[in-house]
């Protein structure tokens, strides 16, 4: 028998494997939607890119640190290739393992012997598709990791951009704070003065300065918020933030972020191809895989052990004309009592199939639920955003108009006081809701699954 022999007998082995497969038919569910109401968009906010996304050139910057450094991100992209090493070495099993062997023995009743061949070692004939299913479900789990990595991607490059906007807004607080101490510190000093010459009683002096002592504490605080953003930005990033990179107090909260257009239409395309729902689904067809692999315990295993070689016994001889040899042996082993065992584990792969099949059935719904609350924030967010404005507006005009009287005598130093703290909240508030704008045009992108792709 020549060498070639077994190349051609390992393939045919190859093609009498996977000749069933007792595997269920995987179908998609059906989303597990509730019934009509909140419209969701139709938009595929893939379309606009990580890079257009970001307006800010600072803030893109700080993305791009933070996915080159982010520890967690690592993580997931290490589980990515264990999983793909994992569905390899599956995948290798359904092939044979060929090896070539060469060899010499010397004993006392014939000499020295010599050999060399090619050797089959144990290849399964896959009759019932246990190794395919076992490849099957090794591949789904692969691509669940996979887009396991992308949720994570997606979840650090919304929290970056929240952690790096919070710190903007609680600059802007601090600079508030700041700019209100400073216009505070020459109202006091006029006013001290005013009480000099009796102009105004002790107790409007008392009142000025209780303002000037309380934007001292409004910068103290504001101070150390800006330290505790900053920290958790940095765990973020996985390293210092390069003070380049570090946003200018209000001027970033404005434009830091495109809108992502949100045209009303179809729900379920859109929310399906978010990497977390892809995630549920893949876990749910490795599932169906592990039943095939279940299923196929219950049945015969045939493997098969295979040489051709060639063998003398001097070494001159080893190729020579009618050293060949060779040798055959299948093995089959076949379950007939193992105390229930295979029963189990069948009832288990079902049982796992219906937990994926629920998880799955449960990350679409919290799709949902998150795409509509999004949206219901954004639904009133810039009518809030026109009056907080106008709000702000009309109480600088209040206190102009105070200050004025007060100078003139007209109306005291309550009157003032009031509207400064009028305006204050104001301000604070106004920096607040359009940290919430920004916010929530991250949380849409998150939600409709965008995938932070380059553009």
């Amino acid at each position: 028998m020549k060498l070639r022999a077994l190349a051609f007998l390992v393939g045919g082995l190859a093609l009498l494997g996977g000749c069933a497969n007792l595997a269920p038919p995987y179908q998609r569910p059906a989303p597990a939607l509730p019934a009509p109401g909140a419209p969701v968009p139709a938009a595929d906010p893939s379309a606009l890119g990580r890079e257009a996304f970001f307006t800010d050139e600072r803030l893109r910057a700080t993305v791009e640190l933070a996915l080159a450094n982010n520890r967690d991100l690592r993580v997931a992209a290490l589980n990515v290739q264990r999983a793909r090493a994992q569905a390899r070495l599956t995948d290798a099993a359904q092939l044979p393992n060929v090896s070539a062997n060469a060899g010499a023995s010397r004993a006392n009743s014939i000499g020295t012997s010599y050999s060399a061949g090619l050797s089959l070692a144990a290849f399964e004939l896959d009759l019932f598709g246990r190794l395919r299913n076992e490849s099957e479900a090794a591949l789904q789990t692969w691509l669940a990791s996979e887009a396991g990595r992308t949720s994570t991607e997606i979840s650090l490059v919304a929290e970056t951009a929240n952690a790096w906007l919070s710190l903007a807004a609680d600059l802007a607080n601090q600079g508030l704070a700041q700019q209100t101490f400073e216009s505070r510190g020459r109202s006091l000093e006029l006013d001290q003065r005013r009480h000099a010459l009796g102009a105004i009683s002790g107790l409007a002096l008392a009142q000025s300065q209780s303002l000037v002592d309380s934007a001292r504490l409004d910068i103290a605080t504001a101070a150390t918020q800006v330290e505790q953003d900053r920290n958790a930005l940095e765990l973020l990033l996985g390293t210092a933030l390069p003070p380049a990179l570090a946003p200018d107090s209000a001027q970033n909260l404005a434009e830091a972020s495109r809108l992502v257009e949100l045209p009303a239409g179809v729900p379920s395309e859109l929310l399906q191809r978010r990497p977390d729902v892809l995630q549920a689904e893949r876990q749910l067809q490795a599932s169906v895989a592990n039943i095939g692999v279940a299923r196929a315990a219950f049945f015969p295993r045939i493997s098969l052990t295979a040489m051709a070689g060639t063998a003398s016994s001097e070494l001159s001889g080893l190729f020579k004309a009618g050293s060949r040899t060779w040798s055959y042996g299948p093995s089959l082993s076949l379950p007939i009592f193992d105390g229930g065992a295979n029963a189990a584990n069948l009832e288990s792969a079902k049982l796992d199939r219906e937990i994926a099949l629920a998880q799955y059935d449960k990350a679409v719904q919290t799709a949902f639920r998150e795409v509509a609350d999004a949206l219901a924030v954004r639904a009133r967010l810039a009518e809030r955003l026109a009056a907080q404005q106008a709000l702000v507006a009309t109480a600088e005009r209040q206190l102009a108009l105070a200050d004025a009287q007060h100078r003139a005598g007209s109306t005291g130093m309550l009157e003032v006081l009031d509207a400064e703290r009028s305006l204050y909240a104001a301000q604070q508030s106004l920096i607040a809701l359009r940290l919430t704008e920004q916010a929530n045009r991250l949380e849409l992108y998150k939600v409709l699954g965008g995938g932070w792709k380059k553009a």
